[in-house]
């Protein structure tokens, strides 16, 4: 196989506030058609804010559970709160971590609530669809490039985070080799490469967190780019009734 993948931040977008364009935003930075077998990774911050995914602390009121696991994790009960709106199922407490499974069936810390590059007082949630916004901002750019929203998730047994899709369109998410032969002719039994997440993930090595350029283009990858949007990111999580660590 030739070639290899080029990935570029786009230039620094404005401060995106609920109601915007996003689409327009990055037209306005990026306005030739982008180039086939290229994914435009954007992260999900900005879509949770233009798409209004943002709660303000202040209109907040917590309940009873909320004070009570705040106590028990030395946590603010207002930001639990956003915390348990935002869940299907506390997975874990302890350590003064919440992980959840979100309303989406994605396991995160904090259900992805977040309080960082956020005017103070406020929280930023996850998209309410994001492989839904995926296919949205896809048809909106010109060229309709593939598009992967991204997050940045810790990982079981490992130190730091990583960016990982969490919306996707236009691309195979899980490539599934299951049943195809290796070198030696042996059936592979279980591999399965998430590229989406690895694409999310080299789109975050050229980019800061302060940066502003929440958006970046990765070329190269026309092995995996789709006419069709495809079934997004929700093809990588897996099944609670899967899940060989839970109680």
């Amino acid at each position: 196989m030739t070639g290899g993948l080029q990935v570029t931040a786009l230039p620094p977008l404005p401060e995106v506030v609920p109601g915007d364009d996003l689409a327009a935003l990055i037209r306005a930075v990026h306005p030739a058609p982008f180039p086939s077998g290229a994914a435009l990774v954007v992260s999900h911050k900005v879509v949770s804010k233009a798409e209004g995914a943002i709660v303000r602390l202040a209109d907040v009121v917590p309940g009873p559970r909320a004070h009570e696991l705040a106590a028990a994790l030395g946590k603010d009960p207002v930001v639990v709160q956003v915390v348990l709106d935002q869940s299907s199922e506390i997975v874990r407490a302890r350590r003064g971590v919440l992980i959840c499974r979100t309303h989406h069936g994605l396991v995160a810390a904090h259900a992805g609530v977040d309080g960082s590059n956020v005017d103070e007082g406020w929280c930023v949630t996850l998209p309410a669809d994001p492989d839904g916004s995926a296919r949205a901002l896809r048809d909106a750019l010109p060229g309709r490039p593939a598009v992967v929203i991204a997050d940045s998730f810790g990982r079981p047994w490992r130190h730091g985070q990583a960016e990982v899709a969490i919306g996707c369109a236009g691309l195979v998410a899980l490539d599934d080799q299951r049943g195809a032969r290796d070198r030696q002719g042996q059936e592979l039994q279980a591999t399965q490469i998430a590229i989406a997440d690895q694409v999310a993930a080299a789109a975050d090595l050229v980019r800061g967190k302060a940066s502003g350029q929440p958006a970046v283009l990765v070329g190269g990858l026309q092995r995996w780019t789709t006419a069709e949007h495809g079934p997004g990111a929700a093809s990588l999580r897996r099944a609670a009734d899967e899940d060989l660590f839970g109680a």
